[in-house]
Order: C-alpha cells, then structure tokens, then sequence
C-alpha cells in the first residue's frame, strides 16, 4: 500500500510537469497495489493507454501507450507519466479502445457457440480460441473475422476441449437437479448474510441446500441472477437471516483465506481458485474483457485464466494469496488434467450489480479464521498440502462449526482422483460444510495426489 500511495502522489506531478525525466525506474509493486495502479493510469492516460499486464516474477507493473501519439504538444507527456508513477512503459501499435473495437466486430459477425476472445495486453492483441466444436463454415466465418480485423489486431487458435459451464447434473445433487460451489459470503443490500455464486447455477435452481436431498439454506435472488448475458453470477440469500457467514475461503487442511476486499484482475496476476469438485488450484490471469459463446448463450465481460476446473466448481471463488476477491467460476474447456481455458466472471462487477458488499453475515463468524494465504495456507501448485484435514474449521466459523449453518464434515482423502479431483465428494454452492482434502493432498492442477474419500459435503464460502 505504501508503493501506492506513492505512487498516487507522484502521478499529478508527473503530469504537471512535462519536463521532469522519463527515466525513473520501475518500482516493485504488490500485486494488487500494481492493479489499482494499472486503474489510476488507464484513467490518466486515456486514448494513449492500449492495455497494461503484471510481471509477478519481477513484481513490476507494465503500461503499454501508443507509439508515437501527442498529448499537449509532447509525445514524452505519457511515457513521463507512467514511469514516474513506478510502472514500466513499452510503446505498441493498437489502443485499448480498438483492441475494444475488434472485440466488438467479433460479437457482431462470430458470435458462435464453441468460440471465445479475450484482450492480451502481453501480445497487444485479442486471443480468439475456437474449440473442437467449431468447423466447417463456422471455422470460416472466425478465421475470416479475425482477417478482416487487420494485421496484429488479433490470433485465433484451437482448443482440443469443449466450451462449457461447469454446473453438473445428476452428481452430488444440492440445488434440485445441479451441483455448483459457492463463490464468496457476502451481506446483501438489506444488511442480511447472502453468498455470490455463478448466475448458470441461480437461473437453473431457485434454492439451495447443504447436503443432498437436504432442507434449502438459500434462495436465489432472481432478480438479479444474470446468464447469460452481461455475466454469470447470481446472489443467494441465506434463509435463516442468523446465519453465521465468514468473509473467508476455504483452502482445506483447516486453513482459510481471510477475504478483506474485491480487487480488479490483471493480465499476469497469480490467483487462486476453491471449487466443490477439484479443490485448490492455481494459474494466471490471461486475458481481460473475455466474451464466452457457450451452447446456452453468449457470456461478455469475463476474466480468463489457465487456471483449471472442472464440472461442480462453477461458482467457485478466484481470489488472490492476498485476500482479495477477484471472480466467481463461470466455464470453459479441458480439465484438472490436460487444462484448459477458464473463464471467471469478476467480482467487482457482481457486487455492483447485487448492490451487495463483502464482509461477515451475522455475528460472531470468523472468530478462529486462519488470517491470509501467506505463512501457512496451501498454495496449489507450490507443492503444499491443499486439503482439508480432520475436523477443519470451516469457513473460519470455529472448529466443527459450518459456515452458512452447515456442519457437517466432507473429507478428501485417498489417492482417487488426480490433479484435486474428487468424483465422489464435492462441495455445493450456498454451503458451508467443511471439506478438505485429507492425507498427501494437494493442490489441484499441482501434479500432486488428491481424491475424494467419502461423506459428501459443501465448500465453505
């Protein structure tokens, strides 16, 4: 926070003064300082900003502006005002607002089910990726599309997988007919505990419970409940207005990350994924202002990651090792075992849209919540243990206590599944019943061993 505010306080004086040297070096930025970084400067450089990304490795911010383009006379102007403002500066050929353009000729002339495209500021281009779904003349109306937007504008490329939501019928029912995970608690407009989850879950069922064939703890919002279209989430208010509902995602293994705030994702960014049917994993944020053309419709204004998921963790929360909240788990294609692509609908969005806020719903949650991700929580991919062990607290609601009302025990155990993935034991959305992953577990999509052992529960919020 200290870098930016610094870096808050250089930035109008930087572009106060078209003089001062355009050599200050890049400061080493905090991922989510370097996100509202990337916010403050888009705003302050308008048509010269053309995208921005984060170099986890290097722990810098980079700006891209124009090449070449004038503000007030001096083509220096914007380049003096992202370096003073600590962020590294490459100079490329399309703008934002045109890579914006394409994206939108792309949603008018190849909306098509089985293709997606996503803005990469790393490559100044939008990544088109079409899956094995689409050939024939459907692959020649994309590739002919993606000419027509110019040379260096765009790449289309094919996914061997199938674009698709990750709601699953029939398997660990929770909602009716559908299995899903819950995404972060929340306290809705009116002051009550609620929960974020996927809006492909909330329009297919209207209520939501912790165990199958259980009494519903949550009712969907309807209202608001948005797929598809304008993104994929749905509110789900808890129905006992006592419920205890931390601001903490679970990470198993009786270790929570402390949700503290919801933050933009950036290219680059390291985040983390909790989902009912794989766990923990962990990747990177791809590309920004994705559009998804599933078989139930078009999706717009997605986050993409190569993070994994699978069918069940729809819903799901992305977060970062930080606590900040970045999206809920929307679809995408491939699995915990080949990968894919994913698509995560942003939380900032979500919360606007619900008029909710994330915090603590009802009192006395959290009170023995392991706080943040760094020291002890199990980073998936970093060779942790990412599972939950016996009697884990869930959702930092206290020891055998389940977060949203639920308590009962879900564990992961022996080496069934591979890459975090548990046929048999999911956690649904709404719920808060404590799951893990037991014994040698990892995270998912590590490469390490993690099944399902028995019981089956829900994810904790």
């Amino acid at each position: 926070m200290a870098a930016l505010g610094a870096a808050a306080l250089i930035l109008p004086n930087a572009m106060a003064s078209q003089t001062e040297s355009n050599e200050a070096a890049p400061k080493t930025l905090a991922a989510s300082d370097a996100s509202d970084l990337a916010s403050q400067l888009q705003e302050a450089l308008g048509e010269a900003f053309a995208g921005a990304y984060y170099n986890s490795s290097e722990q810098q911010l980079i700006i891209q502006v124009i090449d070449g383009i004038e503000i007030d006379g001096d083509d220096n102007n914007v380049i003096i005002q992202a370096e003073q403002a600590g962020a590294e500066v490459q100079e490329v050929e399309n703008s934002w607002s045109e890579l914006k353009a394409g994206a939108a000729t792309l949603k008018e002339e190849a909306t098509i089910p089985g293709t997606a495209w996503a803005i990469d500021p790393r490559t100044n281009k939008i990544q088109v990726t079409a899956d094995s779904t689409v050939t024939g003349e459907n692959w020649d109306t994309i590739e002919s599309t993606v000419k027509s937007l110019g040379s260096g504008m765009a790449e289309i490329k094919k996914s061997a997988g199938t674009f698709k939501t990750f709601l699953e019928g029939g398997d660990a029912i929770f909602g009716g007919g559908a299995r899903c995970s819950a995404g972060f608690n929340v306290v809705n407009a009116e002051g009550a505990p609620a929960f974020l989850t996927a809006g492909h879950c909330g329009v297919a069922e209207a209520e939501w419970s912790e165990e199958e064939g259980g009494a519903p703890i949550g009712t969907v919002d309807a209202a608001t409940a948005t797929f598809p279209g304008d993104g994929d989430f749905a509110l789900v208010n808890y129905n006992d207005p006592a419920t205890q509902a931390a601001s903490t995602v679970d990470l198993g293994n009786g270790q929570t990350v402390d949700i503290n705030a919801a933050g933009e994702a950036t290219v680059g960014l390291q985040v983390f994924r909790m989902g009912s049917t794989t766990g923990l994993a962990d990747g990177q944020v791809t590309g920004l202002d994705a559009t998804v053309n599933y078989p139930e419709g078009t999706v717009t204004g997605l986050i993409q990651t190569n993070v994994c998921a699978e069918p069940g963790d729809s819903g799901g929360s992305l977060f970062t090792e930080d606590g900040q909240a970045i999206g809920l788990t929307s679809g995408g294609s491939g699995d915990c075992t080949v990968g894919g692509e994913t698509f995560f609908q942003p939380v900032t969005t979500a919360l606007a849209a619900v008029g909710a806020t994330l915090g603590d719903g009802g009192a006395g949650a959290g009170e023995e919540a392991a706080g943040g991700a760094g020291d002890e929580a199990a980073a998936a991919g970093a060779g942790g243990e990412a599972g939950a062990g016996e009697e884990a607290a869930a959702a930092g609601a206290g020891e055998e206590a389940a977060a949203a009302g639920a308590g009962e025990e879900a564990g992961v155990g022996e080496e069934e599944a591979a890459a975090g993935v548990g046929e048999e034991e999911a956690a649904a959305a709404g719920a808060g019943e404590e799951a893990g992953a037991g014994e040698e577990a990892a995270a998912a999509g590590a490469g390490e061993e993690a099944g399902a052992e028995h019981e089956q529960g829900v994810v904790e919020q």
